[in-house]
């Protein structure tokens, strides 16, 4: 038999179930009613006397403002959005297919129709396309690069009347904490002006072949995927460099930037275009292999030979050989060139590339028999 006491709990179980249910069909409700930033659950009359808000004049641009406008006025007619893709055969129908494999930036560098990019933006590309500011579209039909500079010269058709050149800047006068702006692509995204300061110079970067570049900008102006190829601009609106990298876990800009110096580009392009390769300065010997120098525990460029009549050669620097009696006589170790420290073959070569020109002379430090000795070398052109 049920005892009144479990009647009087079941009723009072139900009573607070009520009074929950009906307390969130309250809360509900006035959460959802119109003017208590719910959604619309009940609709009522609308204001008639809604009218727009009266606008609050701002008065004049500050002249910053006014300078960066102008400056992405002059200069975006001349940059210009590329894009790649790798061309192949159908197995089947034997059809042509282009495969999308990147975009980028880059900009007009003469009015013959030849543009200016980054290697790596192109580099095995089957296909190209530049679209120019006005949005017309042209063929790429020719490609010169340089992948140690990581730049490249594209040929299009696009018509002179078309192509607004950039002015040309310098960058060996460039001081940490100047403004600059960079206007590329990013993400697709056309025309996007981004603006900073040169936060350091003469930094060094590794391209895709292993090659190193000295002498780059670095940029706090964000540079994203899509901006590789873009010009960076000074406060006069003039080229100062090729935006060319960043460093990102992400692959987004982190306010780190970099930017081929406007005085490389000035110096590699036009060889370029003449279809010239780029005479490389030379001492004029070959190197024995590090693990050699490894081995005799010294630091610098082992000389196992010399070019006859060349400029180690003249020079009287002594490659390895053997002796009358067999004995291995080594040569004399290269350990620096001026004020730079040698301790590779491939810092030696950098240096030379990067920093020296064919003609030039440079004071030579290397080790015979543990002594030092320095001398004075005229660069030839080397050997290919």
């Amino acid at each position: 038999m049920e005892s009144p006491y479990s009647k009087s709990q079941s009723s009072g179980h139900t009573l607070l179930a009520y009074i929950l249910l009906l307390t969130v069909v309250g809360v509900l409700a006035w959460r959802f009613w119109p003017g208590n930033g719910g959604g619309l659950l009940f609709e009522k009359g609308g204001d008639t006397t809604a009218e727009p808000r009266v606008v609050t004049p701002r008065g004049s641009l500050a002249d910053d403002e006014k300078s960066t406008i102008e400056l992405f006025k002059a200069a975006s007619p001349s940059v210009v959005n590329i894009t790649s893709a790798a061309v192949q055969r159908d197995r089947f129908n034997l059809n042509v297919q282009k495969i999308p494999l990147g975009s980028g930036s880059g900009f007009v560098w003469d009015d013959k129709g030849r543009i200016i990019t980054n290697y790596h933006v192109v580099k095995g590309a089957g296909a190209i396309d530049v679209t120019l500011a006005d949005h017309s579209t042209w063929r790429v039909y020719q490609v010169k690069g340089d992948p140690d500079k990581d730049l490249a010269v594209l040929w299009t058709d696009a018509p002179r009347e078309r192509l607004r050149p950039l002015p040309v800047g310098e960058s060996a006068n460039l001081q940490v904490g100047q403004k600059v702006f960079a206007i590329g692509n990013p993400f697709g995204l056309d025309q996007t002006l981004t603006t900073g300061i040169i936060s350091a110079l003469n930094r060094e970067i590794e391209t895709d072949n292993g090659e190193v570049i000295k002498g780059m900008i670095q940029t706090d102006a964000a540079i994203n995927p899509g901006n590789s190829g873009g010009p960076l601009l000074d406060s006069a609106g003039r080229l100062i460099g090729v935006n060319a990298a960043i460093i990102s876990p992400s692959g987004s800009s982190a306010g780190i930037g970099f930017a081929i110096p406007v005085d490389e580009v000035n110096r590699v392009v036009p060889r370029l275009i003449r279809f010239e390769k780029a005479p490389r300065p030379s001492l004029g010997i070959t190197e024995a292999p590090e693990q050699w120098t490894r081995q005799l525990r010294v630091q610098g460029v082992l000389i196992y030979d010399v070019t006859p009549d060349g400029p180690a050669a003249k020079a009287g620097l002594r490659p390895t050989r053997r002796d009358d009696s067999g004995r291995i006589r080594w040569g004399d170790v290269i350990t620096a060139v001026d004020d730079h420290p040698i301790k590779s073959a491939k810092e030696l070569y950098s240096l030379l590339e990067n920093d020296y020109q064919v003609g030039q002379e440079v004071t030579v430090t290397y080790t015979r028999a543990d002594q030092e000795n320095k001398v004075k070398i005229t660069l030839a052109v080397a050997a290919r």
